[in-house]
């Protein structure tokens, strides 16, 4: 990998991780403009490792507190508002897993290469997530608060059954093109969740899903017994991807609180027709 390759690479990991735009479309344009090969198992564990521990450092206090409860209500059997987050997030990122486990080979297979789905996709989810813009603004107009406690910045009064509606959103990312992000947060506003705080949720459960993907790519990594890995890139990439990241997360979360998500969606519509246009 050249040092060009590395930089792009990388601040497209660090910007499309958490931003509901999808990586998988932004990838296409390197590979099939620049002619660059497919960058190794290696570099995509090195710059996810960077953006985890973007969201990490961002929400370190909120882990640790999250976790800390979490734990004292398994053992004394009583829930609280706090360690219920941690529930939820545990609930959540069950259905990624399972469908990750089941179909992300056949995924792989047959449509992760598409750049037909990958385009349809990007513009599908996009209106989709501005459907859930307006169905929530419509909400806050109307004054009706469907889920209790969804208006509430906080998450202490996320549901399990909204949990499970997020976790099934989620798992739908599986399809290229879909976002992680995107789907989340469109599952939140449609449940009613201000979007400060189904962008929160969307974070949060983003650790256990990079956590989960790291897991098999090392092991896949472990396999290739062959490989020789180029240090100063993976570490270059994964520096870059941590700081953007971190970067990305603190002025998403200001932006959509004040201007709300169609930015998004008219960007993927615009992506989606592009990639269609050109490849």
């Amino acid at each position: 990998m050249t040092l060009l390759h590395v930089l792009v690479l990388a601040l497209i990991q660090g910007l499309t991780e958490f931003l509901p735009v999808s990586s998988s479309a932004h990838l296409i344009f390197p590979s099939k403009i620049l002619g660059w090969e497919d960058q190794g198992i290696a570099f995509d564990v090195a710059v996810h490792f960077g953006t985890l521990l973007a969201v990490v450092l961002y929400y370190l206090a909120d882990l640790v507190k999250i976790g800390t409860y979490t734990i004292e209500a398994c053992i004394k059997f009583k829930p609280t508002p706090i360690a219920r987050i941690g529930f939820c997030v545990i609930i959540a990122t069950i259905p990624a897993c399972v469908a990750g486990l089941f179909f992300e080979k056949a995924v792989s297979s047959s449509i992760r290469e598409s750049i037909d789905v990958i385009a349809y996709a990007t513009i599908f989810f996009g209106l989709l997530l501005g459907l859930a813009s307006y169905v929530n603004r419509r909400m806050v107009w109307r004054n009706i608060d469907t889920v209790k406690g969804a208006r509430h910045d906080s998450l202490r009064n996320l549901t399990y059954s909204q949990a499970v509606v997020i976790g099934l959103a989620q798992a739908i990312a599986l399809i290229p093109g879909t976002s992680r992000s995107g789907i989340t947060l469109t599952a939140g506003l449609f449940l009613g969740m201000k979007s400060e705080a189904a962008a929160r949720f969307s974070f949060l459960l983003s650790i256990p899903i990079i956590l989960a993907s790291a897991f098999f790519e090392v092991i896949k990594l472990y396999k290739e017994q062959t490989l020789e890995l180029q240090w100063v890139n993976l570490i270059l990439g994964a520096f870059i991807s941590f700081i953007v990241a971190l970067i990305v997360i603190h002025l998403f979360l200001k932006y959509i609180s004040k201007s709300g998500m169609a930015a998004f969606v008219i960007y993927r519509v615009i992506l989606g027709a592009l990639l269609l246009w050109m490849f």
